[in-house]
């Protein structure tokens, strides 16, 4: 019996909050910046549940559980995009912003969206559909499947185009009940063009955020791309093999047969959290100040934006005394809050994932800073093991870079590396004391200045 003879019928209707990945950067990042968590922040991912059943069972289970939340096939030509748009600005209340910030999804955009007070907007959303009869290891059946869908999608919405990710490394048993979407604005929406053009202050500015890596993509027609892996988590393109040990176990413990070899000569684009280059036209022609921050590894931002807000509080003296305390926070993934950040006076620095290479980047960046009065660490359990995944030993290891060593969380040291854990964790580590009111919102000319010199000598591209 299959994961979809299993299911109840399509549930009726398609709310716009259902529509959008539940589990993904994106939502978090709305969630925290615009300050409406609530319970949301409670929610254990789907590759975090279920860790007391035997593994087999536990793959089909969570399958079925991503089946049950994503949207049914049969309602893909009723995802809109506008309305997506529209409840994305819905979160914010204020009744205007210093800035906008829009772009990639990004820890660190958010802790610069709250540092300044801004809102944070994304320029590409996921979306998860319904895969009857999926394979984790068919990603040829991933692309037909999903060829039709996103026709389906990409009608209903001239203004977007379509990048399929099919990921056994980072989805395990998920990519064979459902095909991930990231639909990306080719214009700016009108509900995002309104937002700019009555709740941005007057003199404020916008700053879009790109994320510059590439992946190969094969493209399945003019709006929809399709790419097997993605540069999230530090893995190549030649990590997506039966000849790489850990991705054959995976492919195994996935119950998939077989492995269809991928072309080697599939030509490069923009990975699937860049986003659309035409977008920037559209911020030009509004006529406020606008800018535009590149990055081509997600270290890189981080490493900016964490120098910013330390430089900041060491300007803010007044505020936080003759000497406050110096501590950093080092985040990763989905457990983040840049609200607890600030309030407490910590310096964030974001990893994208639990992967090896950004917990070193971090171990690079703390070598080269001033030492931390202390350092909290908060890794990710990824959902999955494997040699690209830091060990708890190289989280630990960071702790070291301070004055005072703290240890790692226990809750979330137990869990590592194969049950994620929900963000609200993150809110629990950095609800220690805090500073009432919160210090003084960052002004935006300072940290545009800011960010233009330390892109000179970090390779961050500001224009």
């Amino acid at each position: 019996m299959t994961i979809y003879e299993t299911m109840p019928a399509a549930r009726g209707g398609l709310p716009v909050g259902n529509v959008v990945c539940a589990d993904s950067l994106c939502r978090v990042l709305l969630s925290t910046v615009s300050g409406e968590a609530g319970a949301w922040v409670a929610r254990t991912p789907l590759l975090g549940r279920r860790g007391q059943l035997p593994p087999a069972r536990r793959q089909f289970e969570l399958a079925r559980d991503a089946y049950a939340e994503a949207v049914p096939h049969d309602l893909a030509g009723a995802i809109d995009a506008e309305a997506i748009a529209e409840w994305i600005v819905g979160h914010y209340r204020e009744a205007e912003y210093p800035a906008v910030l829009l772009g990639s999804p990004h820890g660190s955009a958010a802790h610069l969206a709250v540092g300044l007070g801004a809102a944070w907007l994304p320029t590409t959303v996921p979306v998860t559909v319904t895969w009857p009869g999926g394979s984790a290891g068919d990603w040829p059946g991933a692309l037909r499947w999903g060829a039709e869908l996103a026709r389906m999608i990409t009608t209903r919405n001239p203004s977007v185009t379509v990048r399929q990710v099919h990921d056994p490394l980072r989805g395990g048993p998920l990519c064979g009940s459902t095909v991930r979407f990231h639909l990306r604005w080719v214009t700016l929406p009108p509900a995002y063009e309104h937002f700019l053009r009555t709740r941005l202050a007057p003199g404020g500015s916008t700053l879009l955020m790109r994320d510059l890596r590439t992946w190969p993509v094969t493209a399945v027609s003019a709006r929809h791309g399709f790419q097997v892996g993605s540069p999230v988590g530090g893995s190549s393109p030649e990590d997506y093999s039966p000849a790489n040990p850990e991705f054959r176990r995976i492919l195994e413990s996935l119950g998939a047969g077989a492995w269809p070899e991928l072309d080697p000569d599939t030509a490069p684009r923009y990975a699937e959290r860049s986003g659309e280059p035409s977008l920037g036209v559209d911020l030009g022609r509004l006529g406020q100040s606008s800018h535009r921050l590149l990055y081509a590894g997600p270290e890189t931002l981080s490493a900016c934006v964490a120098d910013l807000v330390r430089q900041w509080r060491a300007d803010s003296r007044s505020w936080f005394g003759e000497r406050p305390d110096d501590s950093a926070v080092i985040e990763s993934g989905r457990l983040l809050d840049p609200w607890l950040a600030r309030a407490s006076g910590r310096t964030p620095y974001w990893c994208e994932s639990a992967g090896r290479a950004s917990a070193e980047a971090a171990e690079m960046w703390l070598a080269g800073s001033e030492r931390f009065d202390g350092v909290t660490v908060l890794p990710e359990p990824p959902g999955h093991a494997g040699d690209q995944v830091a060990t708890l030993a190289q989280w630990r290891s960071l702790a070291s870079f301070a004055r005072h060593r703290e240890p790692i969380d226990r809750f979330a040291a137990s869990r590592y590396p194969m049950l994620p854990i929900a963000t609200g964790h993150a809110t629990r580590m950095l609800g220690g004391p805090v500073r009432r009111p919160l210090p003084p919102p960052m002004p935006v000319p300072y940290a545009l200045d800011r960010l233009r010199q330390a892109g000179s000598s970090l390779g961050l591209l500001f224009a």
